[in-house]
C-alpha cells in the first residue's frame, strides 16, 4: 500500500485548512502516504487549530492511519492512510470549529468504506468562515446526491461561535462508484425562501428584522416572485448557546440551488445581517452560473472521483475550488479544464465551465 511520500505545499493558494482537508481525503481515499508542510503558514495564527486537529484525528480513525506532527500550532505533518472503514466516528472540535467542514473532509472518504457509516460531529455549526449546517443541508446535500449516493443530516444541536457546542449525525452507505454530473443548464428563478434564526437570549424581533430586511433588498431586483423567509426561534434544548443568523435560497426551473447567508455578531444590527445575505444571494444569480461559489469547490474531489466526465458552469472561479482543483490534479491524477462559458446569453458575464476526466474510483470492499 504505501509508496514514495507525496509532499504537499500548505503555504499555496488558498494556504489554509482546505489544503489540508482536500490532501488527506485523498490520501485516505487512494492509499497515498503524505507529507504536508507549511500547514497555514501565512495565516495570522500560523499552524493547526484545534478544528484542524480534530478533522486529522477524524481521517486517521476513519482508516486505522497513522498521523505524525499533529498537535496545535504544528505547522507540518505526516499521514499514512490504512483501509478504510465504516462504522461510527465521532470528530469533537471542543470550539466553535464548524462541524461543516468536518463532514466536507471525512464524507468522500466514507464513501468507499466497507460497510455504513454514522459520523458525529461536534463543534459548530452556524459558525463563520465555513458553511451554516443549513447551508450543507438545503444546498449542498441535494446536489452533491446527483453523484449517485444519498446521506441523511440529523441535526442534533445547533452551536455558535464562540462556545460551539452542536451536534450533527450523518448516516451514509458506501458506494461502488461514483456518477459524474452535469450542472450547466441555469434555468430561471422559481423559488425564493430561506429562514432568519435566532437562539438564546436574543429577542424573536432580531429574526424579524434580518428576514424582513432581506426580502426588502431581494424585491428591489427581484419583483416577481414571493420571497418567504421564515423567521425561527430555535428551541432551547436544540440549541447551545446565543446566536443569529440567516440562509436564502433561490431555486431555479432546472433543480439548480443558490444561496446567501450570514451570522449575527456583537453591534451589528439585525437589518445589515439581513441584507447582507440579501446581497450575497443576488450576486451568485447574477453571473450566471448554475452553482453559487460556495459549492464550487466542494464538488470538485467528487468530480475528480467519478467515473466520466462532469462539467459545471459557474461564476468567477474561487481561490478555494483553484486549490481543489490543484491538489485533486496532483494527488488524484484527475484532468480538469476550466472555459469561459461560450453560450451567448453568458457573453457579458463572467462564466465558466470547470469539466473534469474522472479517475473513475471503484470501492475495493463492493
Amino acid at each position: 500500500m504505501a509508496g514514495p511520500r507525496v509532499e504537499v505545499d500548505g503555504g499555496i493558494m488558498e494556504g489554509g485548512g482546505q489544503i489540508l482537508r482536500v490532501s488527506t481525503a485523498l490520501s485516505c481515499l487512494l492509499g497515498l502516504p503524505l507529507r504536508v508542510q507549511k500547514i497555514r503558514a501565512g495565516r495570522s495564527t500560523p499552524g493547526l487549530r484545534p478544528q484542524h486537529l480534530s478533522g486529522l484525528e477524524m481521517i486517521r480513525d476513519l482508516c486505522d492511519g497513522q498521523l505524525e506532527g499533529a498537535e496545535i500550532g504544528s505547522t507540518e505533518i505526516t499521514f499514512t492512510p490504512e483501509k478504510i472503514k465504516g462504522g461510527v466516528h465521532t470528530a469533537d472540535t471542543k470550539t466553535a470549529g464548524s462541524v461543516c467542514l468536518l463532514m466536507q473532509v471525512s464524507m468522500p472518504c466514507v464513501l468507499f468504506a466497507a460497510c455504513p457509516s454514522e459520523l458525529r460531529l461536534k463543534g459548530g455549526t452556524n459558525a463563520e468562515m465555513a458553511p451554516q449546517i443549513d447551508y450543507t443541508a438545503m444546498v449542498f446535500k441535494p446536489i452533491v446526491e446527483k453523484f449517485g449516493f444519498t446521506f441523511n443530516c440529523d441535526i442534533k444541536m445547533r452551536g455558535y461561535y464562540p462556545k460551539g457546542g452542536g451536534e450533527v449525525i450523518v448516516r451514509m452507505s458506501p458506494v461502488k462508484q461514483l456518477s459524474p454530473i452535469n450542472l450547466t443548464d441555469r434555468g430561471c428563478v422559481t423559488k425564493i425562501y430561506g429562514r432568519a434564526f435566532v437562539a438564546g437570549v436574543l429577542p424573536f424581533k432580531v429574526a424579524k428584522d434580518m428576514a424582513a430586511a432581506a426580502v426588502r433588498c431581494i424585491r428591489k431586483e427581484i419583483r416577481d416572485l414571493y420571497v418567504n423567509i421564515q423567521p425561527v426561534q430555535e428551541p432551547k434544548d436544540q440549541a447551545f448557546g446565543n446566536g443569529n443568523g440567516i440562509i436564502i435560497i433561490a431555486e431555479t426551473s432546472t433543480g439548480c440551488l443558490f444561496a446567501g447567508s450570514s451570522l449575527g455578531k456583537r453591534g451589528v444590527n439585525a437589518d445589515k445581517v439581513g441584507i447582507e445575505a440579501a446581497e450575497m444571494l443576488l450576486a451568485n444569480l447574477r453571473h450566471g452560473g448554475a452553482v453559487d461559489e460556495y459549492l464550487q469547490d466542494q464538488l470538485i474531489i467528487f468530480m475528480a472521483l467519478a467515473s466520466g466526465i462532469s462539467r459545471i458552469k459557474t461564476g468567477p472561479v474561487t481561490l478555494h475550488t483553484q486549490t481543489a482543483i490543484h491538489f485533486a490534479e496532483q494527488l488524484a491524477k484527475a484532468k480538469f479544464t476550466v472555459k469561459k462559458s461560450e453560450d451567448e446569453e453568458d457573453a457579458s458575464k463572467d462564466t465558466y465551465i470547470i469539466e473534469c476526466q474522472g479517475i473513475g474510483m471503484t470501492n475495493p470492499n463492493l
